[in-house]
């Protein structure tokens, strides 16, 4: 296992989501947005998936993962590459549901904020109408890829 800078762990906790790859049956990569509920410095990133689909189907036949963050704005990001050390129902703890809760609340926050500033984005709050976690995904990071150019480092 990978671990974690302080730095990185301070821009993955300042996203709002992640996407997160994985590999189909096919041998074709799946892309979908989750939320990073917990990461720590020895390399363990919790992840919150919404929905029992193909993120979920993938992972139990293969548990390679990746998870990609950009921050457009600072033009920098990271690809972490690891496996999942598990899958489960059994661990949406309450105090891991809080932290979902508590993200869900600072993005519609955010939203709410640029909105007010006249930063028009999408017309409702989505973040409202998400469905609760269905399961947590524990990833193990084995690489980290910086993605910032190296002129800007």
């Amino acid at each position: 296992m990978k671990r974690l800078s302080d730095e990185i762990i301070q821009f993955l906790e300042n996203q709002g989501f992640v996407i997160v790859s994985t590999i189909d049956g096919n041998g074709s990569m799946h892309n979908s947005c989750k939320g990073i509920v917990k990461i720590n410095q020895k390399g363990e990133i919790y992840l919150l998936d919404l929905y029992l689909g193909r993120t979920y189907k993938n992972l139990k036949a293969n548990p390679h993962i990746s998870i990609t963050a950009v921050d457009e704005h600072k033009f920098m990001g990271y690809c972490l590459k690891g496996k999942t050390k598990e899958m489960t129902e059994a661990k949406l703890t309450p105090q891991i549901i809080k932290a979902w809760d508590e993200r869900i609340t600072g993005r519609l926050t955010q939203r709410l904020l640029k909105n007010i500033h006249e930063e028009k984005g999408h017309p409702r709050h989505p973040e409202i109408l998400l469905p609760k976690p269905e399961y947590l995904i524990v990833m193990e990071v084995e690489d980290i890829v910086d993605l910032t150019p190296h002129q800007f480092k």
